[in-house]
């Protein structure tokens, strides 16, 4: 058995990282476009580079150049050439940050590499533009004069003579010695323009990291394998001490890991939140490279080829890139006409959806048309990293069946991730993770509660007449997405619902019953297709905010880079001291 060196993708760009490539520099064109048309929009310019750094931080520089390519053609038929030289010095910036960051680079190291990279082409490409075209340095020689020395004027009406005169010498003898001062010039721009955009990138790349995970920028390929005619071989797969420590992090997030994983085997992988069991994963998919120890497999990882390895995440909406679910099971595939596309559907118990719209299917309905769409790759490692999080009760039994079917009828190796015991109880084996070490004792892990529901007239334990006027008021709600479309698709019909002070609800049903939809409806975030949603007598869309919203991913609400930041933020300061003490 060898082990497999781990190089970066090489060939072209997968449909994963070009949708995701043009798509936020799209985001980032729209930035430069509206600085360009209204006053003072240097600041959005400016932040027009954290999208290109995401995409430089999570995939390979030709994903930053094909989206800015793209982004850049648009531009010049909306704005011109300004868009062009924007998106390009954008691109060029977050192509530096984020591949400082993808590989743990500090910011002096990020803003060194880019000075002896971009300095001396930027500086060589303009002083041959300028020798070159007369007029177009005469032009541009005399911009620099006028707008210069018209501030010049003013200072001198201002009787700042002093000032004035030795900054016109300064500005006249660089004008004199253009071929000198520009390089300078572009030097102190350049240095300056990497500190921006390392300083505005940093937070959005911390909390993509936390709210995707790691990208795929590097992974086994055919070029990886030490024989050039192997395929891929994830399985068994053997971890001898395996240790692993992410950039800038001052300690280990996996210690000592020494375990088997086998084909026909579903393992289970349980511990605490932080324990370490997402990064195991990352490991075993070949997104990460152990610090320390050793990893060893007959062949390439092959992540997402086939008879490779298959990870479905936490959050199903990064892995779901079709705009139909027939589309998303086949999404990037060669030959996506040889797949029996039902039949997969049918297995993870989506049969029925087979022609609906992605964007109209529940979160655990997306995490089951995930897993449909990595069985379609017929992999010999499938990882489930929580992926039954999200699942109502009777899908997540149909799916852990699912995963013993996978293991013991087609001999895959199932990994799956999970905090409940009743799903840990029916793998082959169980590893404990406590502190990025494998223990002996099991987790405390609590089984899954039967939910007793009442109806909605009866569900309340005190008479309203003792509760007082409602607070909400949902009066024969209903909701279609996507109306007045062949695609429309009902979630909610004749809802009535009141809330009164004082009084706790919960709402449950299954995947796809419609309760994310009536939590946006209470949150004004969704104004209902039909009936009336009113908080104290007013439509609650009309006042947004008054009604908080947790969402089932957290992350995406995370939007300040500490704990603290993100309690306070928007409070008043007299209110402050009192959230302190409640989270305490």
């Amino acid at each position: 058995m060898q082990r497999p060196r781990t190089r970066r993708a090489h060939g072209r760009l997968g449909p994963g990282e070009l949708a995701e490539a043009v798509v936020l520099a799209d985001v980032s064109l729209a930035l430069i476009v509206v600085g360009q048309l209204v006053p003072f929009g240097g600041a959005l310019i400016a932040a027009a580079v954290v999208p290109l750094a995401v995409v430089g931080s999570r995939h390979r520089l030709r994903a930053v150049v094909t989206g800015a390519i793209a982004a850049s053609a648009v531009g010049f038929l909306v704005v011109g050439t300004a868009a062009i030289t924007s998106m390009v010095a954008c691109a060029a910036l977050g192509a530096l940050v984020g591949a400082g960051d993808r590989r743990g680079w500090s910011a002096r190291r990020t803003t060194i590499t880019g000075l002896a990279t971009l300095w001396p082409t930027a500086s060589a490409i303009t002083l041959a533009l300028l020798l070159v075209f007369h007029n177009l340095r005469q032009l541009t020689l005399d911009q620099i004069h006028n707008g210069w020395f018209g501030l010049f004027h003013i200072l001198r009406n201002l009787g700042l003579v002093r000032l004035a005169r030795p900054l016109e010498q300064l500005v006249q003898w660089g004008i004199d010695y253009w071929w000198i001062s520009i390089p300078i010039t572009l030097f102190l721009l350049l240095w300056f323009g990497i500190w921006l955009a390392h300083g505005l990138s940093t937070p959005a790349l911390i909390r993509v990291r936390g709210a995707f995970g790691d990208a795929v920028v590097e992974q086994d390929g055919p070029a990886a394998d030490d024989d050039a005619g192997a395929g891929p071989g994830p399985v068994p797969a053997s971890l001898h001490e395996v240790r692993y420590r992410y950039p800038n992090a001052t300690t280990d997030a996996l210690v000592d890991i020494s375990l088997d994983v086998a084909p026909a085997e579903l393992t289970a992988i349980v511990g605490a939140n932080g324990s370490g069991k997402s990064t195991l994963a990352r490991l075993l998919a070949g997104r990460r490279t152990p610090s320390g120890g050793e990893l060893t497999r007959p062949g390439a990882v092959g992540l997402g080829r086939p008879g490779g390895t298959a990870i479905v995440s936490q959050r199903p909406e990064a892995q779901v890139l079709g705009v139909r679910v027939r589309d998303d099971v086949v999404w990037g595939m060669p030959h996506p006409e040889r797949v029996d596309v039902d039949s997969y559907l049918r297995r993870v118990g989506l049969a029925e959806f087979i022609g609906r719209e992605t964007a109209t299917l529940s979160g655990g309905e997306l995490q089951r048309l995930a897993i449909a769409a990595a069985l379609a790759r017929d992999p010999k490692l499938l990882i489930s990293d929580e992926s039954t999080a999200m699942v109502d009760a009777v899908g997540r039994a149909r799916l852990v069946a699912l995963f013993r079917e996978l293991a013991h009828d087609d001999g895959m190796g199932v990994v799956h991730i999970t905090h409940r015991a009743a799903e840990a109880a029916a793998a082959d084996r169980t590893i404990t993770l406590a502190g990025g070490r494998v223990v002996d004792a099991p987790a405390r892990l609590r089984a899954d509660d039967t939910i007793r529901t009442a109806s909605a007239k009866t569900a309340s334990r005190h008479p309203h007449g003792r509760l007082g006027r409602p607070i909400i008021s949902i009066e024969r709600v209903g909701h279609v997405y996507s109306r007045g479309t062949p695609w429309a698709n009902r979630a909610l019909t004749e809802v009535d619902l009141t809330i009164h002070p004082g009084e706790a609800l919960v709402v449950v049903g299954h995947n796809g019953s419609g309760k994310s939809t009536l939590a946006w409806v209470l949150a004004g975030l969704i104004e209902p297709s039909e009936g009336a949603a009113l908080l104290d007598g007013r439509p609650i869309a009309d006042q947004v905010g008054r009604v908080g919203l947790s969402f089932q991913h957290a992350r995406l609400q995370v939007l300040r880079p500490t704990v603290v930041d993100r309690i306070i933020d928007g409070v008043p300061d007299a209110d402050i001291h009192v959230i302190a003490r409640r989270v305490k």
